[in-house]
């Protein structure tokens, strides 16, 4: 019997093909998830052009993402978070997170900030149990009812 493999995590750039494909992924999971709001939070979701991804896997199958990219001088925005299901319930996404916050931390960012739907309830547990805090809508989430915000200092 052979021993399971860690979890191994990369960084690169939206380029990168696992990516892509897990990024693909989570939008026909929120297409679903957001039925007829899909169209709107697709606009803001775009990956081809994010400078930061991270891609997990285990045993050699990529099996989450997450993303970062800068929103203000001292604030960059998490995406694209992402685990595929049969890999959930693992504390992948937790670790995606800490690997992105750990990077944004390397490039200078001192807070990080972040979208989510108020029915994704998973979510709202990873991003408060990681000590975010729930932050007035920001930009385009700006009067938008199911959306929730967070942010935290790192």
């Amino acid at each position: 019997m052979s021993e399971k493999k860690p979890l191994h995590i990369i960084r690169s750039d939206s380029q990168h093909p696992d990516f892509q494909i897990l990024a693909a992924d989570l939008t026909q999971f929120l297409a679903i998830h957001d039925g007829e709001q899909a169209s709107f939070f697709q606009q803001f979701n775009k990956a081809d052009s994010i400078p930061y991804v991270v891609v997990a896997y285990l045993e050699d199958r990529p099996v989450a993402c997450g993303a970062i990219r800068p929103f203000s001088e001292s604030e960059i925005e998490v995406k694209r978070m992402y685990v595929v299901p049969d890999a959930r319930g693992a504390g992948i996404s937790r670790a995606i997170l800490e690997e992105l916050e750990s990077w944004a931390t390397e490039l200078g960012f001192p807070n990080t900030i972040l979208e989510t739907s108020i029915r994704l309830t998973a979510a709202f547990s990873l991003y408060q149990n990681a000590g975010y805090a729930i932050i007035p809508n920001y930009g385009p989430y700006v009067g938008v009812e199911a959306s929730t915000c967070f942010g935290k200092a790192l």
